[in-house]
């Protein structure tokens, strides 16, 4: 579980989010949306550490991010998952490389572990016959799966995704999704997901944040959203056609 508690976070004389108070869920797939802009992704940045908060706190499981010293800032990185929007796979490694990586960084495991570790998570996200690609040999969707596969690899308590599903195609896109459910579910891992994909969120938006001008103006189920009365909200989700008939 994760807990933002009046969160405030200003650029000189800009405030970007203000008085932001969450709580991301464990064991389901939390669901950050909004327009470009709405300051979901400095949202994002602050949970994991790229950002520091103007004020408020962060807590991981009880644990304040912000007072915490560097050897527990450094158990709290071996405990997080990253999935980035553009996968962020080395094109010098191997796919069993890529997911080696956080193993070597982070354990004292011996090659041999590390290997058979790597191996199980490629197994986990279907990719069996991959290993000694590179990822300029495989597609999009496969470079997904190989980046899962690398964000589980340390057996996180929290997995973040940026944009999952950017650059898919929707069937891809659909795998991916189901893909990180099943993972959440199957770790019981707090999983934070950053997106604009309204697929996803009708799919698996388990708990969902909607921030609007820098403040959190709706949040719910993706079952809520289809019954909401916010306007900002219905602005944005019913925008297509499609949405708009559903919610008809």
């Amino acid at each position: 579980m994760i807990e933002v508690l009046n969160l405030y976070k200003s650029f000189e004389n800009k405030t970007v989010l203000t008085d932001v108070s969450t709580v991301f869920e464990k064991g389901k797939t939390n669901l950050i949306i909004g327009r470009s802009g709405s300051g979901k992704t400095v949202l994002m940045k602050n949970l994991i550490g790229l950002m520091t908060p103007t004020s408020g706190e962060i807590l991981y499981d009880r644990r304040s991010f912000s007072k915490m010293k560097k050897p527990e800032l450094k158990n709290l990185r071996r405990e997080m998952g990253m999935l980035f929007q553009g996968s962020a796979l080395f094109d010098s490694m191997t796919v069993l490389d890529n997911v080696m990586f956080p193993l070597t960084m982070f354990t004292r495991d011996s090659y041999k572990e590390r290997v058979n570790r790597a191996k199980f998570c490629l197994e986990r996200v279907n990719l069996n016959d991959a290993d000694d690609l590179y990822p300029a040999e495989i597609s999009g969707g496969m470079m997904k799966r190989v980046a899962i596969a690398r964000a589980i690899a340390l057996n996180p308590d929290y997995l973040f995704c940026d944009e999952p599903n950017s650059g898919l195609d929707p069937k891809t896109a659909m795998l991916i999704d189901e893909l990180v459910h099943d993972i959440t579910k199957e770790y019981n891992m707090t999983t934070v997901i950053n997106t604009h994909d309204m697929n996803s969120v009708m799919n698996i938006g388990e708990k969902i944040i909607f921030i609007s001008g820098g403040r959190k103006a709706w949040e719910g189920t993706s079952a809520e959203i289809m019954s909401s009365t916010n306007k900002e909200l219905n602005d944005f989700v019913f925008a297509s056609d499609f949405f708009r008939r559903m919610k008809e």
